[in-house]
């Protein structure tokens, strides 16, 4: 399956706990001001990869523990992250995703669309809201504007409400 990327970071630590293999979609509907990736907004950038190649590239480095989607807006291409996640998880890596929209926003398009839905169904920890330039942190682990949460998404599905992810 293809996948269009802004590009990839093996290795990182910035993008959730422990090495991560950070994957960057390209194409994001929101545009946030003072965005950290705005070249990853454009839906046409970027560059179609397979998801193989994505995986075997991943896997091949035994430091990273885990994976996160980022973007651009990874929910924007639901179908083929979750295609490629649950490969990921069979692995036994965590799963973190950046999305711009928030939990409340996620589950109104899950309704509607089976792909958002299962991917949500992987993601272990979801990173919910738009960049606020005005509430930017330094300070907040792996976000950027306070407005942003960490989310315990199996916890959250489990309960029905909004579970905060502990680090």
């Amino acid at each position: 399956m293809e996948i269009r990327i802004a590009g990839t970071v093996s290795e990182s630590i910035v993008d959730g706990p422990g090495f991560r293999y950070t994957i960057f979609v390209q194409g994001c509907p929101h545009n946030c001001p003072g965005c950290h990736n705005p070249q990853t907004h454009d839906f046409d950038g970027g560059r179609l990869v397979d998801t193989d190649d994505l995986f075997n590239e991943c896997i091949a480095d035994p430091l990273n523990k885990g994976v996160t989607f980022s973007g651009g807006e990874p929910f924007c291409q639901a179908k083929a992250l979750y295609e490629l996640g649950r490969r990921f998880k069979e692995r036994g890596l965590s799963l973190w995703c950046y999305s711009g929209w928030t939990w409340k926003e996620l589950w109104r398009q899950a309704e509607m669309k089976d792909d958002v839905c299962h991917l949500l169904s992987i993601i272990d920890v979801l990173v919910d809201g738009r960049f606020i330039e005005e509430r930017k942190s330094l300070s907040l682990p792996f976000r950027g504007s306070e407005n942003q949460r960490l989310i315990d998404v199996r916890a959250s599905i489990e309960e029905n409400m909004v579970i905060g992810y502990t680090l």
